[in-house]
């Protein structure tokens, strides 16, 4: 495993990242989830990303983590970096959702009581509030490493210029922003043009997420839609729309299929390899239904160099 520092921090995060929103729910057998976090771990990966939010239902995910942090990883606590986040809808009523103090500062209280520790390693703003002060979100999350009950913040979702505004009012707190987690793939690109300078520039992490496109950017949909996808389910919860799975996004995945091939990388490891290619970017985030992906995604690491030729070939392939 690569270990990458996070912006100007001391804190270095595994170059690929394990995040629970899928597949570690009270909904999936417990037996897998064990296996799959026992995998990563033991493939040398370090950080586990959850939210509040996570698993089926919600909260699931963070108390079947507990569960296995207590049974199994408890010991290597302190070779772990846990995260988690709070923004999105939680629990009914006016406090349940979005980025008042008092959301955040319960949604943490009850993550932590969830998942069985007394601190995260990073705890995320998950999205913008429109209607909360900024500042109000931000001091929350100062008073959370204040408090002792996360060591680092971040933010996740935030576009550009908001996200400038967050990393000014942390860094006049005293609590600087150690993360971003966007939306960044080969099909979402949106990051590149100011997202990512500001982030060097600031010196904040970047730890993408749906490196694969939600599955588009894998074997699964180069034939078409599989029946037993999540797609074809229509399970929700934050699963891909059919609308997404398209004649032209599905030529453009085989032929960076091809591309894969001829590296001798999986359609996905190649996808996995073109964003750690940038070393602006920390660590990129990876979900898994079975141990076997771990093992497959780490193999990017293998070679995420790319030449001149192949990058061309790329974008064109993406035009």
């Amino acid at each position: 495993m690569e270990y990458r520092r996070c912006g100007k921090s001391g804190l270095k995060l595994s170059a690929i990242s394990l995040g629970l929103w899928h597949n570690f729910g009270n909904v999936d057998p417990l037996a897998n989830c064990r296996n799959i976090l026992l995998k990563a771990f033991d493939s040398g990966i370090t950080h586990f990303d959850l939210a509040n939010n996570y698993g089926q239902p919600a909260g699931s995910a963070e108390e079947n983590f507990g569960r296995i942090l207590k049974s199994d990883l408890h010991p290597y606590r302190d070779q772990l970096i846990i995260s988690s986040k709070a923004g999105y809808y939680m629990w009914p009523g006016p406090y349940g959702e979005w980025g008042s103090k008092k959301y955040l500062m319960a949604s943490l209280d009850q993550s932590l009581k969830r998942m069985g520790i007394d601190y995260v390693d990073i705890f995320y703003h998950h999205r913008p509030d429109p209607d909360t002060p900024l500042e109000e979100t931000m001091s929350a999350l100062d008073l959370i490493v204040r408090q002792g009950k996360a060591l680092y913040v971040g933010i996740s979702n935030y576009q550009t210029e908001e996200a400038a505004k967050a990393f000014a009012i942390l860094k006049k707190l005293g609590t600087p922003c150690l993360i971003h987690q966007p939306k960044y793939s080969m099909f979402v690109r949106w990051a590149e043009k100011d997202l990512f300078p500001l982030l060097e520039k600031e010196g904040v992490g970047c730890i993408p997420f749906s490196p694969l496109a939600q599955g588009l950017l894998t074997n699964k949909y180069l034939k078409g839609i599989p029946s037993d996808s999540r797609v074809a389910r229509k399970l929700g919860n934050g699963a891909m729309n059919e609308d997404a799975v398209t004649p032209a996004s599905i030529n453009q995945a085989q032929q960076l299929a091809r591309l894969a091939d001829e590296r001798g990388q999986t359609l996905a490891q190649l996808a996995l390899a073109w964003i750690l290619k940038d070393m602006r970017i920390t660590s990129v985030l990876v979900g898994a239904s079975r141990p076997e992906q771990i093992a497959d995604s780490v193999k990017c690491l293998d070679n995420y160099h790319f030449s001149k030729e192949e990058l061309g070939r790329i974008e064109t392939i993406l035009r």
